[in-house]
């Protein structure tokens, strides 16, 4: 996260006239929302005027913020209230990712461009029902998946395309995140003050507030979100779907569970191990909580394993090793740029060209790898084997399909995009 004292060294110094402007909303700012706001202030076109969270400690806090920097914006704690202001030209979603869908397709609605964190949606369902709102309104919408705008993902993909690699077989990735430790379990409460709980829930079933479920931990519970896979897996399997041109797979099974912490609060797997079978070759997941020993020694982390050599990378860099013989060692070549900032800067150029094909990481790709990393999940969820039916954008399993839409409650429905 970006602290807001270090806002006032990033404001950009080339004074643009009003009419230039690009003026930005920001709902759910307590963690990546505040970054990418961040990140979008050290471009001069834009203007922050507006911000928005259900927390009014975390809204309170950021203006204070953004006020120490004579920035004056106004606060909402309804996300909705912020969309009916005709000035704002665009939003930044950073909300639990299961507002994401609601909060995207309302934001086009109300003809605003969006940047919306990874992953888009909390499942396939709501992956589609965004890509079809984008298309419906025409608004520019660019995914959080910042890596695709950094350099030296680009030439390791660029080498991976050369074939000097050889027929690849097998595509690892991986996140072993050794800083995560157990969650304790701790009892249901009241909600805070100044938090209106019954709004963060939105269409998530009504549970009582439990402080596991709230701010980041949100992640490790199945009715929020989907875990490591979600979260890391949607950065890393971007980047191998990317290197071998993939699609959608024939088949996708899962295993795993709570190994390393049987006992703690949280939900989704703590040790997870995904196969899709492609036709000549399978992409792999594993995830691991609480150690660092990840493949190639690297605790994240993506590894082409061709006939000729391997190429690993992650978010520090890329080298190739050879098969004995077969062709020459490439040094590790480690990265020169802030991808987040990179993919800003895009996003803001974009909403100026209105070229939606320069976009680094639009609706379409960032529904893919986010449905992707759904599959995986389903397939650990029902224990099985699963196909998926291109044709109709289903799997063959009854199980598996019931899986396909996140469950919508509190009277809150997946939205209909005519």
């Amino acid at each position: 996260m970006v602290a807001g004292a270090s806002l006032l060294h990033t404001l950009p110094l080339r004074a643009i006239a009003p009419s230039d402007k690009i003026r930005i909303g920001a709902i759910g700012i307590n963690g990546m929302g505040w970054s990418d706001l961040t990140a979008l202030l050290k471009n001069p076109e834009v203007e922050v005027v507006a911000l928005c969270d259900v927390d009014k400690n975390v809204l309170d806090k950021r203006i204070a913020e953004l006020a120490k920097n004579n920035i004056k914006v106004k606060g909402y704690t309804d996300y909705r209230k912020l969309l009916e202001d005709k000035s704002i030209d665009a939003v930044v979603i950073g909300s639990p990712d299961h507002w994401h869908c609601l909060m995207m397709t309302d934001a086009c609605s109300a003809g605003k461009d969006v940047y919306v964190e990874k992953p888009v949606g909390n499942s396939i369902v709501e992956c589609a029902t965004m890509v079809a709102a984008q298309q419906r309104y025409n608004r520019v919408v660019q995914v959080g998946q910042w890596q695709r705008s950094q350099q030296h993902f680009r030439d390791a993909i660029n080498f991976v395309h050369s074939g000097q690699l050889g027929q690849i077989r097998l595509v690892k990735a991986w996140a072993y995140m050794g800083w995560m430790k157990s969650i304790p379990v701790v009892p249901d409460g009241p909600a805070p003050a100044g938090v209106d709980y019954t709004s963060w829930l939105g269409p998530a079933q009504t549970r009582p507030f439990n402080a596991n479920r709230f701010h980041f931990n949100f992640r490790w519970y199945w009715d929020y979100a989907g875990g490591l896979m979600t979260d890391w897996g949607v950065h890393l399997l971007d980047y191998a779907l990317i290197g071998m041109k993939s699609s959608n797979p024939k088949s996708i099974m899962a295993a795993g569970g709570k190994f390393a912490y049987p006992n703690d609060a949280a939900e989704t797997p703590d040790t997870l191990t995904t196969v899709y079978e492609f036709d000549n070759y399978n992409i792999q997941w594993e995830q691991a909580t609480g150690i660092d020993g990840g493949p190639y020694n690297r605790t994240h982390g993506i590894a082409f394993i061709g006939n000729n050599g391997t190429l690993v990378l992650d978010r520090g860099g890329w080298e190739v090793i050879p098969e004995k013989g077969k062709m020459a060692a490439v040094d590790r070549k480690p990265s020169v740029d802030k991808g987040l900032d990179l993919h800003a800067k895009n996003f803001v150029e974009v909403i100026k060209s209105r070229k939606m094909s320069d976009l680094n990481c639009p609706i379409t790709a960032g529904a893919h790898i986010a449905s992707f990393a759904q599959m995986g999940n389903i397939a650990y969820r029902t224990g099985k084997k699963i196909y998926w039916n291109e044709a109709k954008q289903n799997f063959t399993d009854s199980d598996a399909n019931k899986l396909l839409a996140a469950a919508y409650h509190n009277g809150y429905k997946i939205p209909k995009i005519g």
